[in-house]
This record gives structure tokens, sequence and C-alpha cells, in this order.
């Protein structure tokens, strides 16, 4: 099986506006109106819970759910916890997984040649560049890293290598000193442990 050039995806140094609604957010425990047969409710790990409805196979993206779906009756009341996940991040995750379960999205190269929006379709520029990315300006990604976190969490393979290609293309031709300021990271690395880890994201930098 060919591996993803972004694993581990999650670059390490991340670890220490509704544009499509399809799916419904509903109030916590109110489920009269749920078709369980082609549905299940998604619940936040929010302090008040936000649930959201969302088509059972659209969710089949997340490897995680998927596997939980198995040992399930299709028919049967389903409400499903993510523990890891705010109802903020949780929203952009389903609307990417309403947009792509039967649109699936095209492979991105690896390594990233460029700059990530001339290799994306119109649908993921707005996904990405609308909130993830506010507004376009890459300094203001709070959203992007926490969609990252998500789809690692979730194993939504797609979405996690669209996200972190997002990352790869950010710091795309950019100093670690220029890197850490983008992403507000101290360093506490010495030389030897810095050049460790340039030559370990070489695929950053290739052209």
């Amino acid at each position: 099986s060919t591996q993803s050039t972004w694993d581990p995806v999650i670059p390490q140094f991340l670890l220490g506006s509704c544009l499509f609604n399809r799916m419904s957010e509903i109030e916590a425990g109110n489920y009269g109106s749920v078709d369980w047969k082609t549905h299940i409710v998604l619940q936040s790990n929010d302090t008040k819970p936000i649930e959201y409805v969302v088509a059972r196979e659209a969710a089949k993206m997340s490897g995680l759910i998927k596997d939980m779906l198995e040992d399930q009756d299709q028919g049967e009341e389903t409400v499903i916890p993510i523990p890891n996940v705010s109802g903020r991040t949780l929203k952009y995750v389903l609307q990417y997984i309403e947009h792509h379960w039967n649109q699936k999205a095209e492979p991105i190269e690896k390594p990233l040649k460029g700059k990530i929006e001339d290799v994306i379709s119109e649908w993921d520029k707005k996904f990405l560049f609308t909130d993830l990315v506010k507004d376009g300006d890459e300094k203001q990604h709070e959203l992007l890293i926490d969609c990252i976190m998500a789809a690692n969490f979730l194993n939504i393979k797609d979405m996690l290598d669209l996200t972190c290609a997002c990352v790869a293309s950010m710091i795309k031709g950019k100093s670690p000193e220029q890197i850490r300021a983008l992403f507000n990271i101290e360093n506490d690395f010495t030389p030897e442990e810095e050049e460790k880890i340039r030559e370990e994201n070489r695929w950053c930098e290739e052209a």
C-alpha cells in the first residue's frame, strides 16, 4: 500500500461561516424528526453538547464511525458522542463528509508542488479559505488545526490529506523562524535537534 508522504499525518510542531448545511443541528435529545434508517446523531464534547443529524452513509467516511455502525442494526436509534471534537469544529467536519461521501476528492500529489489552491476543487478551496484559514489569512488558522485534529481522531483520510496539505502549502518556502512565528512556536530545540527535524520534513521543501 502507498503511504502518504505527509505521514505521520500531523506535523509534529502542531501537536504541542457555513458553506453548505445539509447536516442539521437539533435540540439535544429531541430525536422525533430523525429517520434512524438513513441518519444518525453525532454529539460534540462541549459542556452543553451540540448534536447534529447526519446521513448514515456520509458518516461512514469516518473510519471510526464506520466501525461503530457495523455493530448496529440499521434503523436502530444511534447517538454517538465524539469526545475530542467541539461543536464548532464538528460542523465543518460534517460539511466535508456530506459533500465528499459521494463526490470523492481527487488525490493530492505528494510532495505538494506549488500552492494547494492550484490542485484542489473550487468547493475545497472555499472550505479551506473561508473559515478554516479565515478569509485566506494564513495567520488565522486556529480552525484549520482543530479540523486536522478532528479528522485524525475520526480517521477521515481525505479530509486529513486536504488539511495537512494546506499546512504543507503554508510552510513551503518559509524558514524555521518564519514557521515558528506563524504558529507561535517557542524554540526549545538544540541546533542538532533542529537539523534532524529539517531532514525529517524535507518533503515540505521539495518542488
